[in-house]
């Protein structure tokens, strides 16, 4: 397990070498914000880390509901029963491992490690444009119907899910890269996923961090690169 700091956010990173799955911390003035819950045992090394920034935890924001991100929700609530957890109204319902499609979807399989065994259920639906804290919520479907990202204001640092992925190479999910391909398995719809690339894009981020490998400093030259290969490969499929 690794911690990186920067500016307000801490990425908690276990296995970072093998097969990284990240969470983040994001310190506000009173309290600090958990964006995903990585691991089953991702409890301990979580609160260790609430506890060395010194403030309560106030707040749980997931994503999307894929296991690698939803691990240690229960213990997390069991722990903190009062403290909100947020997630998209879409995403919620794979929470509950539901993997059926709604009317007007690409009818492309959802994939990935869909969790059968959750019992928290969210307290907020977050939605497009709402803010938790410093956050700021967006809307990026594509690896999940109804995965989120949530941008930093103060810093513009991006945290984006599985929208791309940066170890073994970065790329819009759905795009493999043959040395580390998971999350590309697990996405559900790549011209989604490139349609929110090319959103994030916009917000003009200072660093990008993922589910799935370092941040990245001044990413938009790299996030372009990212969203130039999808559109090449989308092309010849």
């Amino acid at each position: 397990m690794k911690v990186t700091k920067k500016h307000q956010v801490y990425q908690i990173s276990y296995m970072p070498r093998l097969f990284p799955v990240n969470c983040y911390l994001v310190e506000e003035e009173n309290g600090v914000t958990l964006i995903d819950a990585a691991l089953p045992y991702s409890l301990k090394s979580i609160l260790r880390t609430v506890e060395q920034i010194g403030k309560p935890l106030t707040a749980i924001v997931l994503t999307h509901a894929h296991g690698d991100h939803v691990g240690a929700l229960d213990a997390l609530k069991d722990e903190f029963p009062d403290i909100p957890v947020y997630i998209s109204k879409r995403d919620a319902k794979l929470l509950k491992g539901d993997r059926s499609l709604e009317p007007g979807e690409p009818e492309t399989p959802i994939r990935g490690g869909v969790p059968k065994n959750i019992t928290t259920r969210p307290d907020v639906f977050i939605e497009e444009g709402e803010k938790i804290g410093s956050l700021l919520a967006i809307e990026t479907p594509g690896h999940t119907p109804g995965s989120m990202s949530f941008l930093d204001v103060r810093s513009n640092i991006l945290i984006a899910g599985d929208a791309l992925q940066t170890k073994g190479g970065i790329a819009v999910s759905g795009q493999l890269k043959p040395l580390f391909p998971f999350p590309a398995m697990a996405t559900w719809n790549k011209e989604a996923a490139l349609r929110s690339v090319r959103k994030l894009l916009t917000y003009k981020p200072e660093v990008l961090a993922v589910g799935h490998g370092k941040m990245i400093d001044h990413p938009i030259p790299l996030m372009e690169q990212a969203i130039h290969e999808a559109e090449k490969h989308l092309k010849q499929d």
